[in-house]
């Protein structure tokens, strides 16, 4: 009954929305006869009653029986339904206002032309409009969920011994395996990623959404990432399973226990607060990875730096795997200024905004203020990338998944 009270207001106010909307198609389609009015009427209604279908399977019907990935396509319909009816209402709105202006200047003079019908070309017009968000959320789901980019960027490092200049990166982040729709794309970007030839390939956290069974199917294939100086992970918020309900404490354990032992079958060293050191023509450089640590207060600190760091003081160029950009500026900057390249992702760019050289823009970017790309402070950077996956809106609009290649180069830090 609990459970049950939410859904039953959502839908009421789901079903006002409704009520207000459909005489958009009233008035649209009053001119072209009962018939054709009538049936768009019906149209909208039976495409409304599958709406409301979503809603209560994804909230009423047992999680495990429908599947994540059901859940996950049952809320785009229900959102993407809702988002051009509101595209819609803002024509009704707007035809509204006209008629209260006709109806207070008629008020006003004294006349009256009988009743104000709504305009039929804003009700066009709003038929139109609310198509738009369906169109730009199917070519997010169908292109832009795996249209994946390869962003090439140079880091200058005035210290970095020579056996390491030209040394490259590839750095992934945020796979999301339990939400993935295309075992094909997925394979076909990790194709793209080894075809990049890097020299280490570094993932920064949050190969699931919750549980460790969601790579069941990918562990082939992101098995496939090779590297000749390895391939190093660490772990973001969404892999401990804080996310679920679990029957027992030890239920979680085993889980986190399970995903960290698919990293190794995968051939991936995960560093847990710790560092492993690359040697190259007898000269170091220093991997530190580090638990899911946040500056913000609804995300876990987990993880240690001082630990990672302790032991590799020495090593003339430190980079740091940490899933969450806010550390670099929270810790990162404050205590360790030898770290020369901290990797990041978390943010995925919100999967939503404006790309470009000359213009980046994402919501995202009003809660971090590190949220995509290069950014630098002194001589240390940060690199925070928008991710491999998808979470919750299974695609991309404006914002592609990635996958990273950073050369190290000698010398001093371009402008």
């Amino acid at each position: 009954m609990n459970r049950l009270f939410p859904v039953l207001i959502l839908a009421a106010l789901l079903l006002m929305l409704d009520v207000y909307a459909v005489q958009a198609v009233e008035a649209a389609f009053q001119y072209l006869g009962e018939g054709a009015q009538s049936l768009a009427c019906q149209i909208f209604w039976g495409i409304t009653a599958l709406g409301f279908g979503g809603i209560a399977l994804y909230n009423l019907v047992d999680p495990a029986l429908l599947g994540q990935r059901l859940r996950t396509f049952l809320m785009l319909f229900v959102f993407t339904l809702y988002i051009s009816k509101l595209f819609l209402v803002a024509f009704l709105l707007l035809d509204d206002a006209r008629r209260v202006l006709i109806w207070a200047y008629e008020l006003v003079s004294g006349t009256s032309s009988g009743p104000i019908e709504r305009s039929v070309w804003l009700a066009w017009a709003g038929m139109v409009s609310a198509a738009f968000p369906v169109l730009a959320i199917l070519w997010g789901v169908l292109r832009g969920a795996h249209h994946y980019q390869v962003k090439r960027k140079s880091v200058f490092l005035p210290h970095l011994p020579e056996a390491f200049d030209g040394f490259t990166i590839a750095h992934i982040s945020d796979i999301h395996a339990g939400t993935f729709w295309s075992k094909t794309s997925v394979q076909a970007g990790v194709e793209l990623l080894n075809a990049q030839g890097a020299d280490v390939v570094c993932f920064t956290g949050d190969l699931v959404n919750n549980e460790a069974g969601e790579m069941n199917g990918f562990v082939e294939i992101f098995s496939q990432i090779q590297a000749p100086h390895g391939v190093f992970s660490v772990l973001g918020n969404h892999d401990y399973g804080d996310y679920l309900a679990w029957p027992s404490r030890e239920a979680k354990q085993q889980n986190l226990r399970s995903l960290i032992e698919l990293h190794g079958h995968m051939g991936w060293k995960i560093l847990l607060n710790e560092h492993h050191i690359i040697e190259k023509d007898g000269h170091q450089l220093a991997v530190l990875g580090i638990e899911n640590w946040s500056a913000k207060a609804r995300f876990p600190q987990y993880g240690s730096l001082a630990d990672a760091y302790q032991g590799a003081e020495a090593v003339p160029v430190k980079i740091l795997l940490s899933h969450d950009p806010s550390h670099w500026r929270a810790e990162v900057l404050e205590a360790y200024p030898d770290i020369d390249l901290t990797l990041s992702g978390h943010t995925h760019g919100m999967q939503f905004g404006l790309d470009f050289e000359f213009l980046r823009w994402s919501p995202v970017q009003y809660v971090y203020r590190e949220w995509a790309d290069l950014y630098r402070e002194g001589m240390q950077y940060l690199y925070v990338n928008r991710g491999f996956g998808y979470l919750g809106f299974p695609g991309r609009i404006g914002m592609r998944p990635e996958i990273t290649l950073i050369e190290l180069r000698k010398g001093d830090a371009a402008p």
